[in-house]
């Protein structure tokens, strides 16, 4: 494919990997605040003829004013697993939050209208994943106890069950963040958003502005810097981009799926349908297994990849169609005959577009150096996976470049989360501060998951502080990655050291029976196992017990406990329903079911509460404060495994 000169003074050449604001205003925060104001009026728009048809009874206009002004302390846009992440992260940690999604159904690229798998750190070089945790695990989770199934449309609302009862968090679908208002002082004041469905405009206002949306229109329009395309190999050093900067980006899928009907089906392409041209194709465009369609009907772009979204669904569902023609009607595949398409996506997945500039921008050699990162807030792990810029009409490349694998989960700094020249403008997702190269691992769902939490936590901080992120980062990055790990988040190679958890202090920390590990191990600050050492007690059977003793008494209200979810074995919902040594359709059989927790008052073993059936690895239990020297965490059940294990116990007052 033709690779395009880099920094072209044509406009098309703006559109390479260059930092540049929505549409190239000298003044892109003016600019705006003249557009918005253009728009929103006193006067309400549409026909205001008094003469117009009423509505018969009431004598309301059919078309009323319908214009809302709401306050939040955070406003995330974006409803993928980055977004919902955020925003969920954000009402726990105590801010108002409302989380915009331009779709009817949450999930972004897992959701029933695309169906790709959540992937995160499934495998590295030694074939085992090392699964992420927190809230995207909680979700997972809370989809494998409801939706054993594995249904895509029961996902959606599985995915809305959690958002919508979270206290402290507005769900509004349909809804479009059109453009940023902004303030004087550069700062975004409010988005301006269009509800589809019940023709309202809403204005957002918020003291922070999370953009997970992929596309990045909200921060876009704020003026906030960002890149498309690939840069040039020597800017970062690295080996697998090209050696000129152009303005490739990987492109969006279309995936069908197939069902054995028991008798033939015979299949006749529609008239929008394009040839594939099996004889041309790479020897990776690989045809079978074929039920859950192919990867690789994709299209990308070296020019504007969101202006010609519509024209590329057109010839992606034309591309997806010829395949599935090809497989049916050429003759060399006879076990398609009882098959017949039993969906076809009509949203393409995307993978890239904007990319923001925060104060640093991730790049190869960190992913592939393993960087340590001092305001590291979240990891990754997937390999670099480089698609075929050209999609299926570079049938000659292979799909994907599969550049390299990981040894082990590579972190992800905190200055790549915000934006550079907006101040209270943070990312997550595939639109964060990095190079094309990076994008090709981080942009895996679960990766920007840990990127949204991170960030809902970041703002909800910033709320509390009165301060903007940079801010944060500068000078209160230890609070904001306590807060994540007490929150389950993992960081590598970054213990916790909570110092008003009351554990700390314990004279006495052990289990009724040990089969491996120490009862120490709870309070060392690491909530899994890594790097080969143990981090954890297990019992020897069950019951056990975990006991903890103070010299003197203390105050506790709140006592959190991180069990066994195996984060060796991926969780994710697939269209396959694999169960395998690295994947699992089934609830953990590891994970705590039941349980309850005393504690010694005056003398006496005291129960305080209990839990008969635990959906969460982070198992949190909150009661009215008692004054005691001591207390037993009483393990009953799993779901299935003979001993109980536990990785970390914190206590609060």
């Amino acid at each position: 494919m033709k690779r395009r000169k880099f920094f072209k003074k044509s406009v098309k050449g703006t559109l390479g990997a260059s930092m540049i604001p929505l549409n190239g205003f000298s003044n892109p925060a003016e600019k705006t605040r003249t557009d918005y104001n253009s728009i929103n009026t006193e006067k309400p728009f549409g026909n205001t003829d008094p003469n117009q048809w009423h509505q018969m009874g009431s004598g309301k206009k059919p078309r009323p004013d319908r214009r809302k002004t709401v306050t939040y302390d955070v406003a995330v846009i974006g409803g993928g697993a980055a977004g919902m992440c955020a925003a969920i992260s954000a009402a726990r940690n105590g801010s108002k939050v409302v989380l915009i999604q331009d779709r009817p159904v949450l999930g972004g690229n897992s959701s029933s209208e695309i169906r790709v798998h959540l992937n995160g750190v499934n495998h590295l070089r030694n074939g085992l994943p090392e699964r992420e945790t927190g809230i995207i695990e909680e979700i997972l989770l809370h989809n494998r106890f409801h939706n054993p199934q594995d249904s895509y449309p029961v996902w959606d609302h599985v995915l809305y069950d959690l958002i919508t009862k979270e206290e402290n968090l507005d769900l509004k679908l349909n809804t479009t963040a059109i453009r940023a208002i902004l303030s004087d002082d550069g700062t975004i004041k409010a988005a301006y958003c269009w509800q589809l469905t019940t023709e309202t405009e809403f204005t957002i206002e918020a003291n922070m502005f999370i953009d997970c949306s992929g596309d990045g229109l909200l921060g876009a329009t704020a003026g906030a810097l960002y890149r498309t395309g690939r840069e040039t190999s020597s800017e970062f050093n690295e080996k697998y981009a090209p050696k000129e900067a152009d303005g490739w980006q990987m492109g969006s899928t279309v995936l069908l799926g197939s069902k054995d009907m028991g008798k033939p089906m015979p299949f006749e392409p529609p008239h929008f349908t394009l040839k594939y041209d099996a004889e041309k194709s790479h020897k990776g465009r690989q045809l079978k297994p074929f039920e859950l369609g192919f990867w690789w009907v994709e299209l990308g772009s070296d020019e504007d990849i969101i202006g010609e979204f519509e024209d590329n669904k057109h010839k992606l569902l034309g591309y997806a169609y010829g395949v599935w023609d090809y497989m049916k009607n050429s003759g060399k595949f006879p076990e398609t005959e009882n098959y017949a398409l039993d969906w076809v996506s009509s949203l393409p997945g995307k993978r890239e577009s904007r990319r923001f500039i925060g104060d640093y921008i991730l790049s190869e050699p960190d992913l592939i150096g393993n960087k340590q990162f001092d305001d590291a807030v979240a990891f990754g792990g997937w390999s670099l996976d480089e698609h075929n810029p050209g999609g299926i009409e570079n049938l000659s490349e292979p799909p994907s470049y599969f550049h390299e694998d990981f040894e082990e989960p590579y972190q992800i700094p905190f200055r790549s989360l915000y934006s550079k020249n907006v101040p209270n403008l943070l990312f997550a997702g595939r639109n964060i501060s990095q190079t094309h190269i990076a994008l090709s691992s981080s942009r895996i769902m679960a990766t920007c998951a840990l990127e949204g939490q991170a960030v809902g936590t970041a703002a909800a901080l910033c709320v509390k502080k009165k301060i903007l992120p940079r801010t944060l980062g500068e000078n209160h990055i230890n609070d904001l990655q306590e807060q994540l790990i007490r929150d389950d988040a993992f960081i590598p190679n970054r213990p916790a050291n909570d110092n008003i958890d009351l554990l700390k202090s314990a004279a006495l920390i052990f289990g009724s029976s040990t089969s491996s590990g120490d009862a120490k191990l709870l309070k060392d600050g690491w909530s899994r196992d890594y790097h080969d050492k143990k981090h954890h007690w297990q019992s020897d059977g069950l019951p056990a017990h975990v006991q903890v003793e103070w010299e003197d008494r203390v105050s506790i209200s709140k006592l959190e406990i991180k069990c066994d979810t195996n984060v060796k074995k991926n969780l994710m919902l697939r269209r396959d329903s694999l169960e395998n040594d690295i994947y699992t359709t089934k609830i953990p059989k590891e994970m705590l079911q039941s349980l309850d927790i005393e504690a010694r008052i005056n003398g006496k073993w005291v129960n305080i509460e209990s839990i008969d059936k635990n959906k969460t690895r982070l198992v949190k239990f909150n009661f009215d404060t008692i004054e005691t020297t001591a207390i037993r965490i009483n393990l009953k059940s799993t779901y299935g495994a003979e001993h109980a294990k536990l990785f970390e116990v914190r206590c609060y007052s």
